[in-house]
């Protein structure tokens, strides 16, 4: 499957596009192509679901990006999967905890389920990918992560992004990236 590209824009009310610094004369919005990349080569991402209850849920996890979706695996009976079999919507957030470096990249979308052995397998190699050691070394923090989903001790998930967001910040210039995605195709 192809990956939909977004509709891109920079949002000039967040972005020192609206209130000039020296060097942001010129800020412009942060291509697609170079939030994947990020999204690739991020380890940690927080997800946030809802409770039954409405309240928030949020926690750390590892999420790979694969053919045009954040994936990311949990227990049957964690709080997340709990909590995405009620509102499969969620929110995974990536990036540079500084206020001078960095590109934050948040993605909204809807957790669906990855049942398909073959996917699962797709899935997988981008994880050890992405991981490397941690997940395939047997002294790494995720070892048997591969097995464990393949067995269903886990469950994987996928979210196609339904809206991004890229919150570039180099010195005092900032930027604000809308990436709007329409049609998305749901079989994932």
């Amino acid at each position: 499957m192809t990956p939909k590209e977004p509709t891109t824009e920079l949002d000039a009310r967040y972005s020192a596009a609206l209130n000039p610094r020296p060097g942001a004369e010129s800020v412009t919005a942060t291509d697609w192509a170079e939030a994947q990349r990020r999204l690739r080569a991020a380890e940690v991402f927080w997800i946030t679901t809802v409770r039954p209850d409405g309240r928030l849920h949020v926690t750390p996890l590892i999420a790979a990006w694969h053919d045009g979706a954040l994936h990311f695996s949990t227990g049957p009976g964690e709080q997340k999967a709990k909590n995405l079999a009620g509102n499969a919507n969620c929110v995974l957030t990536t990036g540079h905890n500084s206020l001078t470096e960095g590109l934050d990249i948040v993605v909204e979308g809807t957790a669906e389920r990855v049942t398909d052995p073959a996917r699962q397998n797709e899935v997988i190699a981008a994880f050890e990918t992405q991981y490397g050691d941690h997940i395939v070394s047997p002294e790494g923090t995720f070892y048997g992560f591969g097995d464990s989903i393949r067995k269903g001790n886990d469950l994987l998930f996928a979210v196609a992004p339904g809206t991004a967001y890229g919150f570039g910040h180099d010195g005092q210039v900032f930027s604000h990236t809308r990436y709007t995605f329409a049609d998305l195709d749901s079989s994932r």
